[in-house]
Formats: structure tokens, C-alpha cells, sequence
């Protein structure tokens, strides 16, 4: 797999925790979008971002995999077919 599947043409929009650690789907294989379930294991080469979050707060997640700013939606969406 070269490219991640568009698991959504439009962001997420997730309310985030402080302190919480949390893993983005980076493949779109996930069955918990936009979270990562371990199905990039059938993926090779395309692993999760994993980060915690710095405050509580709402934010938009890429769907299409492929921002320029993953794993948040940099409007990367609006230009594919």
C-alpha cells in the first residue's frame, strides 16, 4: 500500500483531553476512524501519529489521510475527486 484509503472526504471533529494519549489512524483502515485499531499492520510503511494532547480542546482530524498537517485537516479534502 502506497497511499492510505480515504476513510472520510471531511475532518472529524473530536473533543480532545489534556493529558490524554491518543493515535491517528494514518492508513483510514481503522474501524474506529479517526482513531488507529492496529489495522496499519496490513499496511506497510504507514504508521499511526501518536501524541498527547497538551490541553482539552475541539479539533478537526483529517479524513482523507492526507494532509499536509496530519493528523488535523488542513482542507486537503475539498481538492481531491
Amino acid at each position: 500500500m502506497t497511499e492510505p484509503v480515504i476513510a472520510q472526504k471531511g475532518p472529524y471533529e473530536i473533543e480532545l483531553k489534556g493529558t490524554y494519549r491518543y493515535a491517528w489512524c494514518a492508513c483510514g483502515l481503522s474501524s474506529y476512524q479517526p482513531f488507529c485499531d492496529g489495522s496499519h499492520t496490513s499496511a506497510p510503511g504507514i504508521a499511526p501519529v501518536v501524541f498527547t494532547a497538551e490541553k482539552s480542546e475541539m479539533v478537526y482530524f483529517c479524513g482523507c489521510k492526507r494532509s499536509g498537517s496530519k493528523p488535523y485537516c488542513d482542507g486537503t479534502h475539498s481538492k481531491l475527486e
